[in-house]
């Protein structure tokens, strides 16, 4: 096992969590259910206690498990329901509107990630990500610009989807199940090339929507989704 591991490019933690994940998505183990002790995944993985323990100490951190003093780690009352904002498909949202969707893709392709796009997706930096910018419209007028990043190892036919019939929300639903996401809304003027998407001016003010998902122990996308700012609300309940 550890010849197999040390063969592999993802970090063992990463591929033990992986492992743990994939037990519970499978639904070998169940809410509620003990997981084995960090012992012995020491023993399955031939790693060090200290690999382990950053894998379950992760995925405690992340919701998928729950420590009990004394007693073991066991998997968590699953929660990735609970979103503050939920994630909907935009197509969906206009129709129930009673108005016609439409989308025109402005880039999709292979492009090596910044810095700070690595440390997103937590990857090493220059690691390969898949990028697209869609413009989204509502009875033809443009509301929203997704500008999307995603991790191949989550969905490795995205470049493959044909997004005038398909959004990437409904992609991403099917490939990457969603295990959580974080969110963060901000007020900014849009810079000039999403302002001629827009088809505003340039500095008019926007409603920012970044949103980095996770599924299987991964993150698997990061969207900036840009809005017209007399044209947009966000909306939620709890």
């Amino acid at each position: 096992m550890e010849e197999q591991i040390a063969q592999d490019s993802t970090p063992i933690f990463q591929r033990i969590k992986d492992y743990l994940v994939g037990e519970i998505a499978s639904g070998r183990w169940k809410e509620g259910d003990l997981v084995p002790s960090e012992q012995a995944l020491v023993r399955q993985f031939g790693v060090s206690r200290m690999t382990v323990n950053r894998a379950v100490r992760e995925l405690t951190a992340e919701g998928a498990l729950v420590r009990r003093q004394g007693s073991g780690t066991y998997v968590a009352p699953q929660k990735y329901q609970a979103t503050l904002v939920e994630i909907r498909n935009i197509a969906d949202e206009i129709r129930a509107r009673g108005r016609a969707h439409r989308s025109q893709l402005r880039l999709l392709r292979e492009e090596p990630s910044t810095e700070e796009l690595a440390a997103e997706f937590e990857l090493a930096s220059g690691a390969a990500l898949f990028h697209s910018i869609i413009v989204h419209f509502e009875n033809d007028v443009p509301i929203q610009v997704e500008d999307r990043w995603v991790n191949p190892a989550c969905a490795p036919h995205y470049l493959e989807q044909d997004f005038a019939t398909i959004t990437p929300n409904e992609h991403l639903m099917a490939a990457a199940p969603l295990q959580g996401a974080t969110y963060g809304i901000e007020a900014q003027p849009a810079p000039g090339e999403v302002a001629a998407m827009l088809g505003v001016k340039a500095g008019l003010p926007c409603l920012v929507l970044h949103r980095r998902t996770t599924s299987g122990g991964r993150v698997a996308s990061v969207a900036t989704m840009w809005h017209p700012g007399h044209l947009a609300r966000f909306t939620g309940s709890v």
